[in-house]
């Protein structure tokens, strides 16, 4: 009987050895899971802008006729004649230079309000013509608003300065801030004790813009000219690097 007790007390212990070895070796595994090199890297997020500016290489210029008469037919009669006189004028005067378009065309009523409240009666008709005129010269935005104005034009209703390689400008934009984005990240990681790994994200964070920066157009008392100032075209753009850094 003796025997016996001490062949089941020596099972015992080693079962309580199994189970001790096999809680030990979960731990391990365990441990082993959340290693460090099992922690994910960290990252370093930065932002760069970038500016281009550029003198414009390019101007529109929305020229309209309007006139006015009893009725419609005689408005639109007047406009026809009026607007196909400034036309040829500037045709004449730019030769290739222009490129014409027409943006707009109307005819509607004009109505007179009866002093006694009543409903309002039709006065005459108005008619409007625009044309844009696109030119690749800029200097010479100054003399059409004259040709306009001087041969019937009574409306000038937007002189737009841009550039007809703008992706040009673009890439150049951002090629600057994806620089400037880097040089970012690289001193965020230098100043806290880290390096740059590598680069794991590029992304620009908005819309390129495209601003006209200034335009003027005024008309001096004694200037033979209209003097036209186009500014500069400024293009912006951003960019967002993301990367991986370590000790």
């Amino acid at each position: 009987m003796t025997q016996e007790r001490n062949a089941r007390s020596r099972n015992a212990v080693s079962r309580r050895m199994i189970k001790a070895i096999a809680i030990f070796m979960t731990a391990s595994v365990g441990m082993a899971q959340v290693s460090p090199a099992q922690i994910p890297p960290a990252h370093v997020v930065s932002h760069g802008e970038g500016v281009v500016s550029a003198r414009p290489d390019q101007v529109r210029i929305q020229i309209g006729v309007t006139t006015q008469a009893p009725t419609a037919n005689e408005a639109g009669q007047q406009n026809a004649k009026q607007s196909a006189a400034v036309i040829a004028e500037l045709k004449q005067q730019l030769g290739n230079a222009a490129e014409f378009q027409t943006m707009n065309y109307s005819l509607y009523p004009t109505y007179r309000t009866q002093r006694d409240g009543s409903k309002p009666t039709i006065a005459g008709y108005q008619a409007n013509n625009t044309v844009e005129v696109k030119l690749n010269d800029v200097a010479l935005a100054g003399k059409t608003v004259d040709f306009a104005t001087k041969s019937g034009a009574n409306q000038i209703q937007g002189v737009n300065f841009s550039m007809r390689d703008e992706q040009k400008l673009r890439v150049e934009a951002l090629a600057k801030a994806a620089t400037q984005a880097r040089a970012n990240v690289q001193a965020l990681a230098s100043a806290v004790g880290l390096r740059v790994h590598r680069i794991v994200k590029v992304e620009d964070g908005e819309p390129v813009r495209v601003i006209p920066m200034r335009m003027e157009m005024m008309k001096a008392q004694d200037a033979a000219q209209t003097p036209v100032e186009p500014g500069e075209i400024q293009v912006r753009a951003t960019v967002t690097i993301t990367a991986e850094v370590t000790p």
